[in-house]
């Protein structure tokens, strides 16, 4: 097993300790149909009643759901085992059966699983836990239809680099390097759905570039990007807006925070 095989190992075991406690915090919200999709995420796919969706990185599947309550057929697809388990039964709960999960590395999902789909996503948290986006490209344009699109929404690469005790105080320290290759080793995990659990885990800070010529290198094209300064709750800000979105009220308009882009096959 090499370097990056055992980083993503101990990310699947870290994540897996997470797993019972997001099950309960995100079910309670599904069944009293308080959680809803990402208001940002929800415009940008539009209508999706009828769709099929492959769901990259589903975590217990609580995303995965809100697709499917909108008329998607979802996919959900994730690393850790207990996460597929508690996606499963959360479907059940919610009387959900246009969903299916499927346990595996996104990496190596081609070697388990097929399918075509009118639209791959991935969003909020997920492409820092994968440390090969050349190889993630070409997945994602492996299971896309050739009219279907590839949607991203995640922490803009930009502002990973700050520290985040000073961005809640609106200044802006820059802590971690942009252009590092290699994983950051943090030894506690969690902590937006649950208390946080001890854990070594692995992640890494891709640069806009990284994100870009990985989908480039499975053959799509970019039809879109947009940037935003404000996030979910959980991936920064220090202040809710009036649509449940956070943002630094003394960096409004200054840093952009989130990043969503669309990705289609080239003719």
């Amino acid at each position: 097993m090499d370097q990056i095989e055992k980083q993503i190992e101990a990310n699947k075991q870290a994540w897996s300790k997470l797993s019972k406690d997001h099950y309960i915090h995100y079910k309670e919200k599904l069944l009293r149909h308080e959680l809803k999709l990402n208001p940002m995420v929800d415009a940008e796919l539009g209508d999706i009643k009828g769709k099929k969706i492959l769901h990259l990185q589903c975590n217990t599947g609580a995303d995965s759901i809100l697709l499917a309550r909108k008329g998607a057929l979802v996919t959900g697809v994730d690393l850790v085992p207990e996460n597929i388990f508690y996606a499963r039964q959360m479907a059940e709960d919610c009387k959900l059966d246009t969903l299916q999960f499927v346990e595996s590395d996104i990496l190596k999902l081609t070697d388990v699983h097929q399918g075509q789909y009118d639209i791959v996503l991935t969003s909020d948290g997920a492409i820092g836990w994968i440390p090969d986006l050349n190889q993630w490209g070409k997945v994602i344009a492996h299971f896309l239809k050739d009219d279907g699109f590839f949607y991203l929404h995640d922490g803009h690469p930009f502002m990973m680099i700050f520290d985040e005790d000073a961005l809640d105080k609106g200044e802006l320290v820059a802590r971690y390097p942009y252009f590092k290759q290699t994983a950051d080793l943090d030894d506690s995990i969690g902590g937006y759905a649950g208390e946080p659990m001890k854990a070594d885990n692995y992640y890494w800070g891709h640069q806009l570039s990284t994100i870009v010529n990985g989908l480039l290198s499975g053959g799509l094209y970019i039809t879109y990007i947009k940037e935003y300064d404000r996030c979910v709750s959980g991936m920064g800000g220090s202040t809710l807006d009036a649509n449940g979105l956070c943002y630094y009220p003394e960096l409004e308009g200054k840093l952009p925070l989130l990043l969503s882009l669309k990705a289609e096959k080239k003719s």
